[in-house]
């Protein structure tokens, strides 16, 4: 049964993680699960990434698993956490997220990103040409999208679907570029402190200070997204957290491979420069006992006034996923106040 609505709005973002000894088939599976299960459990959106080359992560066509997940559930908002504008031609984008709400009108987001999501080799892979590597157009294109959706610059071309079918759109970021731009259009805006924490408050202040009334917002609205695990105690939480930064570790030092499992995370001998690049990963995520993740959440809350929540909680064993969700829903939330 969906449980009542708390104060402060908290929402998911999911990388259908690949562990060790799985499939992508068994990833995409667990992130359906997992949103089936949030849904009952009262949160508010269901986001899913882009990425690419990485081996780690199921998650690279996020129109298509949308629409799977939005099919397999009936309340929830489901959106793009994000889709990489840059990797992208408008028009297909307006046309994949317009069917999208067509199918499931009212309850779709295209929260919109300008990094690649991956490395340089693999984005020219994608976008085909040198000269499409640079996001310097980043704001023409956000632009043509939108109006394929609004018409409100009619053109030769018009997106079916998509004209007439506009999702909700957000822009993401980890810097200030796409806080401030946020703010001029009057968009709402996602944070990405679960991996860039140092930014956040001056890329928050970016935004509501360049804030201008729309038709979509008269306020401006933000969300971060932030790292939570929630175990029984902070020992366990830890120790399902180890796969995750070993995974970020790899990653970094270009050695990626699929999420190791929480035995192997902790027999991994990490050098002393590791073992610091770890524990600063740490710092402003969410990991612990219930008690501990609602004083952390509740700290990023105060020091932020964040609107709302994302949480993204990268494990081995979807099992242990679900409970980190379902502990928060239980323990957490309704403590929780802006």
């Amino acid at each position: 049964m969906r449980q009542s609505v708390i104060d402060v709005p908290l929402s998911v973002l999911d990388l259908a993680p690949v562990a060790a000894e799985s499939t992508a088939g068994d990833a995409l599976r667990h992130t359906t699960e997992l949103a089936r299960r949030t849904e009952e459990l009262g949160y508010h959106r269901f986001w899913v990434a882009e990425h690419h080359n990485m081996p780690a992560i199921a998650s690279s066509a996020p129109a298509v698993l949308l629409a799977h997940i939005a099919a397999a559930t009936s309340t929830i908002r489901v959106g793009s956490g994000g889709v990489m504008l840059p990797n992208h031609a408008p028009l297909v984008v307006a046309e994949q997220f317009g069917t999208l709400e067509a199918l499931h009108p009212g309850r779709v987001d295209l929260g919109i990103g300008r990094a690649p999501g991956t490395d340089q080799a693999t984005a020219l892979a994608l976008r085909r040409t040198v000269e499409g590597l640079s996001a310097e157009n980043f704001p023409q294109e956000l632009a043509d999208l939108i109006n394929y959706f609004t018409g409100a610059r009619p053109g030769p071309i018009t997106a079916t679907p998509g004209r007439g079918q506009l999702p909700a759109v957000w822009l993401l970021g980890s810097s200030g570029f796409s806080a401030r731009l946020a703010g001029l259009l009057g968009l709402p805006f996602s944070f990405a402190h679960h991996f860039s924490a140092t930014n956040t408050l001056p890329a928050l202040q970016l935004y509501r200070d360049n804030f201008r009334p729309s038709e979509w917002l008269t306020e401006p609205y933000a969300m971060v997204a932030v790292n939570a695990v929630c175990a029984e105690t902070d020992e366990r939480a830890q120790w399902l957290a180890g796969p995750a930064e070993l995974s970020f570790l790899r990653l970094r030092t270009g050695r990626p491979a699929p999420l190791a499992s929480p035995e192997e995370a902790a027999a991994y001998p990490y050098t002393e420069v590791e073992r610091q690049f770890v524990t600063e990963r740490r710092e402003g995520q969410a990991l612990g006992s219930p008690e501990t993740v609602a004083r952390q959440l509740g700290n990023l809350l105060a020091r932020t006034g964040a609107d709302e929540l994302m949480l993204t909680t990268l494990v081995y064993d979807v099992n242990d996923r679900i409970r980190s969700y379902e502990l928060i829903a239980e323990k957490v939330a309704g403590g929780l106040r802006r």
